[in-house]
């Protein structure tokens, strides 16, 4: 029978950090930010990219609700808002029905902007992508969607 302390040596010696998920998932991300700095047409940080497509996708929207659909807190929405805002790319207005809250919607430069970004957004992706097989693209993504 193994002892406590034999059975840890062992487990210590089968861990390989290069093999661990978040290990790879952080080169994963930091190459793919690299390319996302390379190909983005617009001076625009990846948070604030999401929030213009979540934006364009959801229509007007609470801020609240903005951060929630950008996997964002509070605090972090509210500053990618005021630097979207002073790029004017963004306003926010006081919801109808609700004067407590505030509500995004793109200007109309956010919305010219928003289109080159999706093209920006699917160039990105496709070279992030480059190395793996469209099967494998398929695969990782419907991998990821499971985890996320």
């Amino acid at each position: 029978m193994i002892s406590p302390s034999e059975e840890l040596l062992e487990q210590k010696q089968q861990y390989k950090l290069s093999k661990q998920i978040g290990y790879l998932l952080r080169l994963a991300s930091q190459r793919h930010a690299v390319i996302f700095q390379k190909n983005i047409s617009e001076d625009l940080t990846p948070t604030q990219f999401t929030t213009l497509i979540r934006v364009f996708e959801t229509g007007r929207v609470s801020q609240n609700h903005l951060g929630r659909l950008a996997a964002m807190d509070v605090a972090t929405v509210k500053g990618v808002v005021d630097r979207l805002k002073a790029k004017g790319l963004v306003i926010s207005s006081a919801n109808p029905t609700d004067k407590r809250r505030s509500d995004i919607s793109l200007t109309p430069k956010g919305q010219s902007t928003v289109q080159t970004l999706m093209d920006d957004g699917l160039r990105i992706s496709e070279e992030t992508l480059k190395p793996l097989t469209q099967a494998e693209k398929k695969t990782l993504m419907r991998l990821l969607e499971k985890i996320t």
